[in-house]
């Protein structure tokens, strides 16, 4: 491999420099790439975590939903299920996380003021569903933000893995062959003035 390189002392000096700025990078690349995936791995757990809550409630609620629409009328059912919404508000925001910029979503929820139907209009399941589905709006948040910043954290720790790949199996390796490169031509250099010296010297002594 061809080394092109000025073989002088301030270039040699440069060169240090900047090996010792790279090896300092690496460290603090490397250690940022260990934190982020191990903030990644509990990301992950979270977010399975969350999906099967999520998943779980609205497989009971669709249940439930099932089971009323058996026991109650389309007209009473499809009432109920209008006069039992709430309002919602999501305010979105964001946040630093191991400096990635990651979302951050607030729901605020008001509930309905009443359904106007009795407990004899409506089915136990019917209740229970309607209340199960309210409840999950927020899990359904929660998740969607986990998910999201999951998905951001995998993006920086692959830009950051390859950062430190980059200094570790380029810039190190190459800044490394440089300064070898350097430093023997200057002891190539110092031994043939070295032999110089002492042929004058030789010259001298035999003239004298």
């Amino acid at each position: 491999m061809e080394i092109r390189v000025n073989p002088t002392r301030m270039e040699l000096t440069r060169l240090k420099k900047r090996l010792a700025t790279a090896v300092r990078g690496h460290k603090l690349l490397k250690d940022k790439l260990d934190e982020l995936m191990k903030d990644f791995f509990d990301l992950v757990e979270e977010n399975r975590n969350l999906r099967r809550k999520v998943e779980e409630n609205l497989a009971t609620a669709l249940a439930g939903m099932a089971m009323a629409r058996a026991v109650i009328s389309r007209s009473v059912l499809e009432a109920a299920i209008v006069t039992s919404r709430g309002e919602a508000a999501l305010q979105a925001g964001t946040t630093s996380r191991m400096g990635v910029e990651v979302p951050v979503f607030q729901l605020e929820m008001t509930p309905a003021l009443g359904n106007g139907f009795g407990m004899t209009e409506t089915s136990a399941e019917f209740d229970e569903a309607i209340d199960l589905l309210a409840n999950s709006f927020q899990s359904m948040i929660e998740l969607a933000q986990v998910e999201k910043t999951v998905e951001l954290m995998a993006a920086e720790i692959e830009r950051t893995r390859r950062r430190v790949n980059a200094l570790e199996y380029v810039l190190i390796p190459k800044l490394r062959d440089q300064i070898k490169y350097i430093t023997m031509k200057l002891e190539e250099n110092e031994r043939a003035n070295l032999v110089r010296l002492m042929k004058v010297k030789d010259i001298v002594r035999s003239k004298g």
